[in-house]
């Protein structure tokens, strides 16, 4: 039945003019991190609702991240948050990480739960606590160097909820600085991804407020510093693909936080509300790889870290995980379907009605049959969400957790 469903959708991308051989092969490649985090229980600012089986250590969080990457093959490493995942020997975690057939991936400080951090972090008016947030960031330096990670991604909660509790540019001052001291304590293989959201916690402004702001830090501070994206960090109606276009471009555009939200929090299943919007930023990913006439920006496109960034609340934690890296997966392979011939034939010629058919005729197609295909090729269940179900994984974590 798969072979006939596959042999069907193989025809008719043929009538498309589209070849899949080389698009599965992509597809194969395609790599998507999960956060430590979303393992556990934790929720929005209003509540956490517990969930039974939810891991409560770091062991048991990557136990469950593993167990993603086996039946979705795309999850080859997890993201750790200190202090949340802080050990005693990050050697021995690494090894742990290692025996279940997974990697350490980006490592994230914590620069917004500490009492001292009330009135700001790299940002506070009081010099003591901005010593210390910066020695929270070299110390995460330190877990990267000693997990072997290459990325560390920033998110700063530093604002202001009033006109006039604090001097902007000097708190733009203080950013600088800190994160100065942090980029030269790294090593020449690591990377700095720098996040930014426009509101919230702070009422007022924030001190990292969008992408422009982490951009021209990022140029500050120097090659080894870029831009990461959070899906869910934009005011309603932003252009998020034409931000990806624009760092890539220049590039910077160093990885993505992927998830969703309708108004303001941003911890839905990434895809779930707006899937046109991840197609289209995949859409640009995949044009500017093929810019041969700009070998740098094809280098960044090819390099960019594919991250989730989830607390699910209502949902169950290792399947809300699962539907969201096949939710990427999804818009991902239909965005390499896209005829690029007849879109540069159609844009060259100035004919936006068939310009824009090209790339929304892509978005319609359904690729199932070209996941199931890939999938079983790699050795996996062609229906991770079933195979998921069916493996008694959740049971156990009821009775053994």
């Amino acid at each position: 039945m798969l072979d006939r469903a596959y042999r069907e959708f193989e025809k008719r991308q043929q009538d498309r003019g589209i070849s899949l051989k080389g698009i599965k092969e992509k597809l194969k490649m395609l790599k998507i991190e999960t956060p430590s985090w979303g393992y556990s229980d934790q929720g929005t600012r209003f509540r956490t609702f517990k969930q039974p089986g939810a891991a409560r250590s770091v062991e048991e969080r990557l136990q469950d991240a593993a167990k993603v990457h086996e039946v979705t093959g795309l999850c080859p490493s997890v993201a750790i948050h200190i202090p949340w995942d802080k050990v005693d020997d990050y050697s021995q975690l690494s090894n742990r990480a290692a025996s279940l057939g997974i990697t350490i991936g980006a490592v994230n400080p914590n620069l917004f739960q500490d009492d001292d951090y009330m009135l700001g972090s790299v940002c506070n008016p009081d010099s003591r606590v901005r010593s210390k947030a910066v020695a929270h960031l070299i110390e995460c330096v330190d877990v990267a160097r000693a997990v072997k990670s290459r990325d560390i991604s920033l998110w700063f909660a530093d604002g202001t909820n009033y006109p006039g509790q604090a001097d902007l540019r000097r708190r733009k001052g203080y950013m600088e600085e800190a994160l100065a001291e942090m980029y030269r304590s790294m090593d020449p293989n690591m990377r700095m991804l720098i996040e930014y959201k426009f509101f919230e916690p702070a009422f007022y402004h924030t001190d990292l407020a969008d992408w422009g702001m982490a951009y021209q830090l990022a140029q500050k501070l120097g090659p080894q510093a870029e831009v990461l994206v959070d899906t869910g960090h934009h005011a309603q109606g932003t252009n998020v693909e034409h931000i990806v276009a624009y760092l890539l471009d220049e590039r910077r555009l160093g990885g993505f936080h992927f998830n969703a939200r309708k108004y303001a929090d941003d911890d839905l299943i990434v895809g779930s509300v707006n899937p046109y919007e991840l197609y289209l930023i995949f859409h640009q990913i995949l044009s500017a790889e093929r810019d041969q006439a700009h070998p740098l920006v094809q280098d960044n496109a090819r390099n960019i870290a594919y991250m989730i960034d989830q607390s699910h609340n209502i949902e169950p934690k290792i399947p809300a995980m699962i539907r969201s890296v096949l939710n990427v997966q999804y818009q991902y392979a239909k965005a390499l379907l896209v005829n690029w011939n007849l879109l540069e034939e159609a844009q060259e010629r100035g004919d936006v009605l068939a310009a824009e058919a090209v790339v929304r005729e892509a978005f319609e197609q359904d690729p199932t049959p070209l996941l199931h295909a890939v999938r079983e090729e790699m050795g996996i269940a062609p229906n991770p969400m079933k195979a998921y179900s069916e493996s008694g994984y959740a049971e156990k974590l009821l009775q053994s957790r």
